[in-house]
């Protein structure tokens, strides 16, 4: 039972965030098909003029559907709008207040709230008020004209109390769909504000673009192996070489895309190691318990493998090399700048000399 009673919730969320996701066009097709009810029954109640009246409407709910699957959405709104106030008018004028076609009106009311404080914002949104005002001073005006008085057209009693039993469940329906619709939006807003605070939470210690850690999350780490009296490790600082030059020949998403190449090669190759996105085209490795002669057989295994792996970028192939620089923990190092430091000047030593290569030792 409990599973089944997840599964449904499941099915439930699933619908609901479909209908949430495409309200409108919802929308624009049930009040399609309410029109073509509406079609058989003044057809059948005899009122031919709004059967002929409810075959436009369709037409025009058909196009309506046409507009939004192809994003005009205002359009649709306004449509919305403007048939159901003629077509209340034209109900009331011809059959009289008892067959319901005021109830259109009363529906239409969580339309324009909901798909208005979709579709318009801040100051846009008077005009949601001003619909609302409209609807409410045409509801008024027929009630006055038409509701002690006699209709153009007879209808029979039984079509009578039909018309006004179906107006009615699509004034109710309305009312209670698009009340589900906002308490659902409401929460799912909510839900996905906390899902983005976790997020943001989780992005403030890694890099967005290559998923690495960037400093702030990189640094603790360091940090704390700094202050372990018999903690051991090695710090590789790396550079993409010539990196301004490819951004100059295949433009900033070049550039992006290499980047994520190469953190993608680092996190293959360095399993088990603290990675981090420095900073631009820099990249911090935190050996743990490596000893410099590991260390190095894994950098220079590194750099040739990125050397060897090109970056492929809309079928070209941007060749990358990187330049190293590695030491391991001192006991002279108080500070986690000290070994970032010598790391750093080590590489810059190898962009000076040559570039791609893996510098480890000072210069003498």
């Amino acid at each position: 039972m409990r599973e089944m009673g997840m599964q449904f919730r499941k099915h439930f969320q699933d619908v609901m965030h479909y209908l949430v996701h495409h309200s409108i066009w919802f929308t624009v097709v049930v009040m399609c098909l309410v029109h073509v009810c509406l079609i058989i029954l003044n057809w059948v109640a005899g009122v031919l003029p709004l059967a002929y009246f409810n075959i436009v409407s369709v037409i025009i709910y058909m196009f309506c559907i046409l507009l939004c699957n192809t994003g005009h959405v205002m359009p649709v709104y306004v449509s919305i709008f403007l048939e159901v106030s003629l077509y209340s008018t034209a109900s009331v004028m011809l059959t009289g207040w008892d067959c319901g076609g005021q109830c259109f009106l009363v529906s239409i009311i969580p339309i324009i709230i909901y798909i208005g404080c979709f579709l318009l914002k801040d100051a846009q949104r008077l005009i949601v008020l001003f619909l609302l005002a409209a609807n409410f001073g045409l509801y008024i005006f027929l009630y006055i004209s038409f509701a002690e008085s006699h209709p153009l057209y007879v209808v029979p009693t039984v079509a009578r109390i039909i018309l006004m039993i179906f107006s009615s469940f699509a004034m109710v329906f309305s009312v209670c769909f698009y009340t589900i619709m906002h308490i659902y939006s409401n929460e799912y807003e909510v839900g996905h504000l906390e899902e983005e605070k976790e997020q943001l939470s989780a992005d403030a210690h890694a890099d967005a673009l290559t998923g690495l850690l960037n400093r702030r999350g990189f640094l603790p780490c360091l940090e704390s192996l700094m202050k372990e009296a018999d903690s051991h490790f090695c710090l590789a600082f790396f550079d993409i070489d010539n990196f301004k030059r490819i951004n100059d020949s295949f433009g900033h998403d070049g550039g992006d895309e290499v980047l994520r190449h190469i953190s993608r090669l680092i996190r293959k190759e360095m399993v088990g190691c603290e990675v981090c996105r420095w900073g631009g085209e820099e990249f911090l490795v935190l050996m743990k318990d490596y000893n410099m002669d590991v260390a190095k057989q894994r950098m220079e295994y590194l750099r040739k493998t990125i050397e060897a792996t090109p970056t492929v970028f809309f079928n070209k192939f941007i060749q990358v090399t990187t330049t190293i620089g590695l030491e391991e923990k001192k006991d002279e190092y108080t500070e986690v700048d000290d070994i970032i430091k010598v790391a750093d000047t080590r590489m810059y030593y190898g962009k000076q000399h040559g570039k791609n290569i893996l510098i480890y030792e000072d210069a003498k």
